[in-house]
């Protein structure tokens, strides 16, 4: 293209004068203004590539002190995309320019989320990839692909080492946070060897189980010996930690029937040891005095981040705060930590096919890396945020930009400015621009959540024009009607900075991300050097 083209296109994007008689002011229009200077998108572009350009990464083995993995559990492409219009919406903006926390870290790829027996995966399977390096079967715990679900005495030989054992072993000080029970599929895997993942306590087990010497994943946390133990353990689960015979804050029973209290033992085991159960003991919390805190903060999952913040719960800490918490007790040892945080609760949104809750939990996991990137430097702290898997969540119509991201679609006219009704299908019928491709269906219910369960299944379209569907308790249509949403099988994000960030780059096998943590931080070779 010759100049004179090259002015006249520019012209007409930015909206400039016409060119002058000779058309040759080069990148000038009539004015003289300079339209790189003045056209954001250009200025902002332009400051990306010198931003890359300026970046530079620690690719030695070893060179990462610190570890922080993030798992979004369920926090799909799509959830991550219309998370970030939320949370611009939410401060005013049109939505779509905004980024979450995670978006802006520096090194991006895609990891493929199959488990070795599943085209779409569950959370046990991508878990163990993400933290032993080794890809195994669906609803299996940090063990190989020989093992059979739910049976014991196949498991003979197949435990995998995780990436959170062998810090302990090289003298890491180690933690793992969730919003999930913290004896769930994603933060079990890494510190617990099981065939099945709902072995959560000893009632669980099954009599092949007992017969074989398997042990329950709670029990499995209080014998981790490797190295000092777990440092930090905050998350849900009361449940699993406490006999049937005592009662919790909540008013709930526990469910252990060998009458272990491991909330005691806990106490016992370590020293400078500590164990919360509400956010007032969390916060009084001395992290200078504290190597071993246990938090349950729920007798099962805890809250999701909408209730917790708006609709009057109590008692529980955020992941930010959890994170940040964590990341004080952790950073005491001068060799260095490895910390593994998950947003369990993204998922169980989805599943309830609640969007709303889905993306608040989102935001508030890119809250928890906000404060993980404030108090650690990628001079010596490999930070990464992925997901386990997607959902069947979709952002589809044509919605005009800044158009509520739980709203209803209004496209633009023939004016090129949005529209004042609504969007129709072929039957006439307002649509919103997120809903999902299976699941219970339609609800307007008063709170939302978990209470979809209670309804029953409500498939295809509704008639919306008067409803509020960017209501927390609003539930979005589903097509194929099933008692719960389910995965997906596309790839997820990776988003990493610091030392062997460099590693996260086109599309990986999801166990990548162990041996990307293992080259960072040298694990293998430093708990191999501590034997």
């Amino acid at each position: 293209m010759n100049k004179k083209l090259l002015v006249l296109s520019m012209s007409a994007i930015l909206g400039l004068a016409a060119c002058s008689d000779d058309g040759d002011k080069g990148d000038q229009g009539e004015n003289g203004q300079d339209w790189t200077a003045v056209n954001q998108w250009y200025v902002d572009g332009q400051s990306r590539v010198t931003q890359a350009q300026e970046l530079t990464v620690n690719n030695e083995a070893g060179a990462a002190k610190n570890i922080i993995l993030f798992v979004g559990d369920g926090m799909g492409i799509s959830t991550v995309t219309a998370a970030r219009i939320l949370e611009g919406q939410l401060k005013g903006q049109t939505g779509e320019e905004n980024s979450l926390s995670f978006e802006t870290l520096p090194y991006v790829g895609l990891a493929k989320t199959y488990n070795v027996d599943g085209q779409t995966p569950d959370s046990a399977g991508t878990m163990t990839a993400m933290v032993t390096g080794v890809k195994t079967d669906v609803g299996v715990i940090a063990q190989a692909e020989g093992v059979t679900r739910g049976n014991c005495a196949s498991t003979e030989g197949q435990d995998l080492v995780t990436s959170l054992e062998l810090a302990a072993m090289a003298g890491l000080s180690t933690g793992v946070v969730s919003t999930a029970r913290i004896t769930h599929a994603t933060p079990a895997a890494t510190y617990a060897h099981a065939p099945e993942r709902n072995w959560e306590n000893d009632a669980d087990l099954p009599d092949e189980a007992v017969a074989n010497g398997c042990s329950d994943i709670a029990a499995q946390l209080l014998d981790f010996d490797y190295g000092s133990g777990i440092n930090v353990v905050m998350g849900g689960g009361r449940r699993s930690f406490i006999p049937t015979t005592i009662t919790d804050p909540e008013g709930k029973s526990g469910r252990r029937e060998d009458n272990r209290d491991l909330t005691t033992e806990w106490l016992s085991k370590y020293t400078n040891a500590a164990y919360v159960a509400d956010r007032d003991a969390f916060l009084a919390l001395d992290p200078a005095t504290t190597d071993h805190a246990l938090g349950l903060f729920n007798s099962s999952h805890m809250e999701y981040e909408f209730d917790r913040t708006t609709a009057g719960v109590t008692g529980e800490p955020s992941l930010a705060e959890m994170t940040a918490k964590s990341i004080d007790i952790l950073q005491k040892n001068d060799k260095g930590f490895v910390l593994i945080v998950e947003a369990g609760r993204i998922d169980h949104a989805h599943h309830a096919g609640n969007a709303a809750r889905a993306l608040h939990d989102t935001i508030a996991l890119s809250e928890a890396v906000r404060v993980a990137m404030e108090k650690t430097s990628t001079k010596d702290t490999l930070l990464m945020v992925t997901a386990d898997h997607s959902h069947v969540f979709t952002i589809a119509g044509y919605p005009t930009r800044g158009n509520p991201i739980l709203g209803l679609v209004k496209g633009n006219g023939s004016d090129g400015q949005p529209a004042v009704t609504n969007a129709t299908d072929a039957n006439g019928l307002p649509y919103t621009t997120v809903g999902y491709a299976n699941g219970r269906g339609y609800a307007n219910l008063e709170t939302g959540g978990d209470e979809r369960y209670g309804y029953a299944e409500a498939p295809g379209r509704f008639d919306l024009n008067y409803v509020d569907t960017q209501s927390p308790g609003f539930h979005q249509e589903a097509l194929v009607p099933l008692s719960s949403e389910t995965h997906a099988g596309e790839d997820v994000g990776i988003f990493a900075s610091g030392p062997g960030a460099h590693l996260i780059q086109g599309t990986v096998e999801q166990n990548h991300l162990f041996h990307v943590m293992n080259h960072a931080g040298s694990l293998v070779s430093k708990a191999e050097a501590s034997q």
